[in-house]
């Protein structure tokens, strides 16, 4: 059975006995059992709005360290995938380039082989001259001798 303060405020006790209670004193009594059951159920009250406000705050808490968790790893996943990135732009890059490298080296080696043909070329046309020449000389030289020998 639940007794409230008014309860305890309207209490009443039969006729005083020989050697029973003085109704002044238990009334007073009463009253200020009912004053301290007044103060204890407000202050129980107080207390219980207080823990359901610490309650939801700490739900409020609880979501945020939630969020906050979900958020560090989702940064701490971005920041994986940008690292991977990165490396497979970066050996992207170093492939492209040894790509063009060898593009370079083969398009000199090229180059080097056509002038080393237009040399050779140019030797054999300096031979040929030469031996055309030196035959031209030798001709006229017959040519100024046998002259020569006739006048």
């Amino acid at each position: 059975m639940k007794i409230t303060p008014l309860d305890i405020q309207q209490q009443q006790f039969k006729g005083k006995m020989l050697g029973g209670l003085d109704p002044n004193d238990v009334d007073a009594f009463l009253q200020a059992v009912a004053q301290e059951m007044e103060g204890l159920i407000r202050e129980n009250g107080e207390l219980k709005e207080q823990a359901n406000r610490q309650a939801r705050e700490l739900d409020e808490m609880t979501g945020r360290e939630k969020d906050l968790r979900e958020t560090m790893l989702a940064a701490q996943r971005i920041t994986e995938e940008m690292k991977a990135n990165a490396q497979k732009e970066s050996e992207l890059i170093v492939a492209e380039a040894q790509l063009q490298a060898r593009r370079l080296v083969d398009d000199a080696e090229r180059q080097v082989a056509e002038l080393q043909t237009r040399v050779q070329e140019i030797r054999r046309q300096r031979v040929q001259f030469e031996t055309e020449l030196k035959a031209l000389l030798d001709n006229y030289a017959r040519m100024i001798s046998s002259n020569n020998g006739q006048s």
